[in-house]
């Protein structure tokens, strides 16, 4: 059995924040080892079998999605007083809260990857300081961020193919849930918000016209339903940018009416408030298994109207639990099968069109986007 790891006091080991650029990686990843290994010690059982038995099988990859395990060190009495220690705990707290809010712009890391795996850890670790607080703490932690936009409202002049600079800056804030106590499923994909979302929200705000995200095209009271919505992303920020594009007037008010409500796919209730069609539909990054293109779409024919459009946001990843699942989207939208509506025709895919993954956007399985428009085809 290999020596136990002596573990340090976060005050004492933790680069500055504002430092973290000057570090390097596997000194960045060794601190948050650190940390991981003072506050989520593994069960003591657990802890035995990964530190003595089996160690002739292979370590195998994963995804990215979760976060490794340590070795984690014996409970000793100075672990234990150092682990119960208020102002350690407290500055690992906010130390976490700081790295979380820059990792995405910190270039020390030497791949997405490794970047992912150190904020997956640190999400773990501060999500294990609220699970800890009393039995009846809520099992879903949270982090709230802000994200800006700025909206091109040049764009939907003239033809609305302009570029120009007469910008407004759209804010969404939003709250990932990250796994407590009895929830360590870093794949849980309906608590994060995921790269795919980002690049579709920052290209409607780049230009709108792009995606007939116009009062000529929508109109002054469009129905839009976003499926899969998740963190909200997207759909919030199209709550903040139709005002402005004056696609919403009702009843003399400049404020659109967003509602929530759960959708099953392979079996949709489309009872109010999705009892009428919409004039456009959106998702990104949703499908996650081989049966999710063909729900998603015969539930899209059911919603969409016969003039409307379906705009998806599809995740191409070539490794990992979910590599190859993109292609299930154009052999389920290939304008033969599915639901045809009242005019005979199907649901199909009209034009693609690719984007590369952007330096710190998406997690490292992630290789590029693609941009479907779908709409009804004979």
């Amino acid at each position: 059995m290999s020596p136990a790891r002596r573990l340090l006091p976060p005050s004492s080991s933790l680069p500055a924040i504002r430092s973290l650029n000057d570090q390097s990686e596997p000194f960045i990843l060794d601190a948050l080892g650190n940390l991981h290994a003072l506050y989520c010690p593994l069960p003591t059982s657990l802890a035995f079998q990964t530190s003595s038995v089996h160690k002739e099988l292979p370590v195998v990859a994963d995804s990215g999605y979760a976060s490794d395990n340590d070795e984690d060190s014996r409970d000793d009495e100075e672990t234990l007083e150092l682990r119960d220690d208020p102002y350690e705990r407290s500055f690992a707290e906010r130390w976490l809260t700081g790295f979380l809010g820059r990792a995405e712009e910190l270039m020390c890391f030497e791949s997405e990857e490794s970047r992912q795996r150190a904020i997956d850890k640190a999400s773990c670790v501060l999500a294990s300081f609220f699970g800890q607080d009393s039995e009846e703490a809520v099992e879903d932690t949270e982090i709230t961020r802000d994200y800006h936009f700025t909206l091109n409202l040049d764009s939907c002049e003239g033809e609305g193919r302009g570029h120009g600079t007469n910008g407004k800056t759209i804010t969404v804030r939003l709250t990932d849930g990250l796994a407590g106590k009895d929830n360590t499923d870093h794949t849980d994909v309906g608590l994060q918000s995921w790269g795919a979302a980002f690049i579709f929200t920052e290209l409607m705000c780049a230009n709108p016209a792009r995606l007939d995200f116009t009062k000529i095209a929508l109109g002054s009271t469009p129905r839009i339903i976003e499926l899969g919505a998740g963190t909200g992303l997207v759909g919030i920020a199209l709550g903040r940018i139709l005002p402005p594009l004056g696609s919403i007037q009702e009843n003399g008010s400049t404020l659109p009416s967003i509602v929530a409500a759960p959708l099953d796919w392979q079996t949709p209730d489309l009872s109010p408030p999705l009892h009428n069609q919409a004039d456009v539909l959106v998702a990104t990054d949703v499908i996650y298994g081989p049966e999710h293109a063909l729900w998603l779409r015969d539930c899209a024919a059911r919603m969409l109207k016969p003039d409307g459009v379906f705009w998806l946001m599809l995740t191409v990843r070539t490794t990992g639990k979910f590599e190859g699942i993109s292609e299930t989207m154009r052999a389920s939208f290939n304008g033969r099968d599915g639901l045809r509506n009242p005019q005979g025709y199907v649901l199909a895919i009209i034009d693609e069109e690719r984007f590369a993954r952007p330096r710190g956007i998406g997690r490292g399985d992630e290789s590029e986007y693609r941009l479907f428009r779908i709409g009804w085809a004979s």
